[in-house]
């Protein structure tokens, strides 16, 4: 859809309006507001989404209604994100836009019990387009400096043929500074067995290479043929020192103190070739083929010293991971006169995952013949359909299902995985408007969706512990981790209800109501008792993932966002934006009154503003994201905590020409320590390990050029 004479905030809002699926639109203006350094800190003022780790750290990737874990889909282009990649490693220089489906899709799948993010990386378009972008942002004295560049223009060829290119490299400089508190104190009366303290004080480095292209050749009115190739490539390394005071304990700690040395490669290569050809006045085809892969190599080193200096043990952590993948996408659209739109069409993936590590002990192998080598093989294949139509100038609706099946083989030495497992889901959507055109509409979606197992949660490949190795004895709290090749795939029904009111230049209020029942839960559960496991010569803590019955969450989501002189005439023209989330799940089988869904906080809220002052080259803007504390009671004898996080940033924009800008932003302006801690109760005794991670403010200074 083009839509022409309208600022870039009212196209956005306008594809929101007009969507028959529940979508949000968030378009190039907003994604370059702040300036900030990657997609991840975009998606944390997002409605209803949250990031994962610490204030300003982020880490864990966005999590759509508090539910991370692969509840929420992560799609690049329509495509799922390759395994291993981080969206921190993406720019938003590279972005187009991003779409956040509340409700699943048949065609972009139904594995997004939360939702699905769609991250739309820069279009070819006809128009000359040069930026050059200079960055550095600079926290705890160290600077991490960034350079990105975009070019778009005609190509040669074909009338209407065009290209883009985006290049971005960084280097990324960060201090960190961790704390872990272990106790153990008797079930039966209380009484304290073990208080330890461990802090540990780390350096680490990053820098990558990113290239994003869109090479489009027209070869018609509304044919087309377009090759999009990615390179994502990065290296590091960090350096970490750590010492141990345990000042009770019936033994010796294990160590005094440690050091770890680590050094890592990523590079994901991936190419799609994409055909559009009208074989008819309404009939439209659209096939895909692409391929790529990833390639990750690690080294970790952990030496451990007694109190007077002397190595008591080195530990050696090598792993080399190669994946390669090929797949195919069609789909064949139809307009119909009755104002049905049918789509129909295919999606298809073979992946291929090699994986060695070696875990070595004072030099010897530490697993043996356990499981160092694997070799998983993953098929899939879904075909779906699906009807967009408009029964009257009041209504329009959406009708889908989907079929996928996914066949996953491993030659696991330990226990070889061949297993298959397929899902239908069907989907219904409808949007009702009280007249063609009111600004009010109210929103219903029906929808079943999924989550598959992650692979590494089937191979039964164990990988031990690093803070309690291998042949001793571990604690609940540093259990070792094996796989389960008899996990089912979590099913879900919802309901989504919303309402919304939109205001002019892209404003609008907006309440919407969910509701998820999900089956066959997937959950980490540590075993109650040391276990006799292969690889050590005592018994061990495990952990393993296991379908532990069934869970229900629900929530609503408020949004608001306008301009001031929308409501007050005399008012400055100052943008706001607000939004409110609260979440409730509730986990059968598990005790309460904490028995949420992994990491679900209660809420989740951001307030902000930006203002572009007149008569003078300032644009001044700030933004407030809030979330509370949570526990989270995992299992009958497991206990999560995390502390609320409150993240406050600001900007400043002064533009000296319309081909030259300089933003200063500030990341993290209210810092304070984020603390995680995990209770396990086990053999009689009540173990905690308490986490404290200090945060900082990182300051940006970047230079935009149009050439």
């Amino acid at each position: 859809m083009d839509i022409t004479g309208r600022s870039a905030a009212d196209n956005d809002t306008l594809q929101r309006r007009q969507s028959t699926a529940a979508r949000i639109v968030i378009g190039r203006e907003e994604i370059e507001r702040f300036g900030d350094s990657n997609v991840g800190d975009v998606l944390k003022r997002l409605p209803g989404v949250t990031v994962g780790g610490a204030p300003g750290r982020g880490g864990g990737g966005p999590r759509m209604r508090g539910l991370g874990s692969g509840y929420t889909q992560l799609l690049i282009n329509g495509e799922p994100i390759p395994a291993g990649f981080s969206l921190e490693s993406l720019t938003p220089d590279q972005v187009e836009r991003i779409e956040v489906l509340r409700a699943p899709t048949a065609e972009y799948g139904t594995r997004a019990i939360a939702g699905t993010i769609n991250i739309v990386l820069r279009e070819a378009l006809q128009r000359r387009l040069n930026d050059l972008r200079l960055s550095t942002s600079v926290e705890h004295g160290r600077a991490s400096p960034n350079l990105s560049w975009t070019r778009n223009d005609r190509l040669a060829g074909p009338p209407g043929s065009a290209y883009n290119l985006s290049l971005s490299a960084f280097r990324r400089h960060t201090t960190e500074t961790l704390e872990t508190i272990t106790t153990q104190d008797r079930l039966a009366d209380d009484a304290p067995l073990l208080r330890q303290r461990e802090t540990g004080q780390g350096v680490s480095h990053r820098e990558g290479l990113n290239l994003t292209g869109r090479l489009q050749w027209r070869l018609g009115p509304a044919d087309s043929l377009t090759l999009q190739p990615v390179l994502f490539t990065t290296r590091g390394g960090n350096r970490e020192q750590s010492a141990l005071v345990q000042t009770l304990g019936a033994s010796p700690p294990a160590y005094a103190s440690s050091d770890t040395q680590g050094d890592s490669r990523f590079s994901v290569a991936r190419a799609s070739l994409q055909w559009q050809q009208r074989l008819g006045e309404d009939t439209r085809l659209d096939l895909r083929i692409g391929g790529g892969g990833f390639d990750a190599q690690s080294h970790v080193r952990r030496r451990e010293r007694d109190a007077a200096g002397a190595l008591l043990r080195t530990r050696d952590d090598d792993s080399d991971t190669r994946e390669r993948s090929l797949n195919s996408i069609g789909k064949l659209s139809h307009e119909l006169a009755s104002e049905h739109r049918l789509v129909g069409g295919w999606d298809l993936e073979a992946i291929r995952r090699e994986e060695q590590r070696l875990t070595r002990l004072d030099g010897q192998s530490l697993l043996g013949g356990t499981g160092d080598a694997v070799d998983a093989r993953t098929r899939r294949l879904a075909l779906y359909l699906q009807d967009e139509w408009n029964p009257s100038r009041q209504w329009s609706a959406y009708a889908g299902l989907r079929w996928e099946r996914i066949d996953t083989r491993s030659d696991d030495p330990l226990a070889p995985v061949d297993r298959a497992s397929a899902v239908w889901t069907p989907l219904l959507q409808a949007v009702w408007k009280p007249h063609e055109k009111s600004r009010d509409q109210v929103r219903l979606a029906l929808t079943r969706s999924y989550k598959a197992p992650a692979l590494r949660n089937l191979i039964a490949r164990p990988q031990v512990s690093s803070r309690a190795p291998a042949p001793g004895p571990n604690t609940p709290t540093t259990s070792d981790f094996v796989g389960n090749p008899g996990l089912r795939p979590e099913l879900a029904t919802g309901l989504d209800l919303a309402y919304e009111h939109y205001l002019g230049a892209g404003g609008l209020v907006s309440v919407s109501l969910f509701h998820r029942r999900i089956s066959n839960l997937m959950r980490s559960v540590v075993s109650s008792e040391p276990q006799a496991v292969p690889w050590a010569n005592v018994p061990r803590y495990v952990t393993r993932v296991e379908n532990i019955g069934d869970a229900v969450t629900q929530g609503l989501e408020l949004e608001a966002k306008g301009r001031l002189d929308e409501f007050v005439a005399d008012l400055p023209p100052v943008s706001l934006r607000s939004n409110l989330s609260l979440f409730r799940s509730r986990v059968e089988g598990v005790p309460g009154p904490d028995n949420r869904l992994d990491e679900q906080p209660a809420a989740t809220a951001n307030l902000g503003a930006d203002y572009r002052f007149r008569g003078w080259p300032l644009q001044l803007g700030g933004n407030l994201n809030w979330t509370p504390d949570s526990t989270v009671q995992r299992s009958a004898n497991q206990r999560q905590r995390f502390s609320r996080k409150r993240t406050f940033e600001a900007f400043a924009t002064w533009t000296f020409s319309p081909a030259l800008a300089l933003r200063l932003a500030a990341n993290n302006l209210l810092p304070r320590d984020y603390v995680s801690a995990t209770t396990v109760e086990a053999g009689g005794v009540r173990e905690t390990s308490e986490q404290v991670s200090p945060t900082a403010v990182q300051w940006t200074l970047r230079l935009e050029m149009k050439l």
